[in-house]
């Protein structure tokens, strides 16, 4: 098993950045790819950004050239820094890990709300 737990949400405006962080405990071995995805009210959960143990990144067209995500394997830590906020990122960011056979595991939710 592995246990995700979120920091780093909150409150901005519009323009503004926050970080996201996200610790894994537990079965951390078996941890291939880790990354985030949001939900919106009344929307399905999508992907924001992805990360491999190797350090591949993979990014949602809606937050390319906005959002950063990276990985500190030693501290079995990912953090997705969001850059020039809009409206539109406004949900609760979960974060997820893939472990053995493509088993996914979640954190509870953070969340982010951007106001204009």
């Amino acid at each position: 098993q592995v246990q995700l737990v979120e920091s780093g949400g909150g409150l901005v405006q519009v323009g503004g950045s926050l970080r996201l962080s996200c610790a894994a405990s537990g079965s951390i071995f078996s941890i291939n790819a880790m990354g985030w995805y949001r939900q919106a009210p009344g929307n399905e959960r999508e992907l924001v950004a992805t990360i491999t143990r190797r350090g591949t990144t993979k990014y949602a067209d809606s937050v390319k050239g906005r959002f950063t995500i990276s990985r500190d394997n030693a501290q079995n830590t990912v953090y997705l820094q969001m850059n020039s906020l809009k409206p539109e990122d406004t949900a609760v960011y979960y974060c997820n890990a893939e472990g053995f056979l493509r088993v996914q595991y979640w954190g509870q939710g953070t969340r982010v709300t951007v106001s204009s």
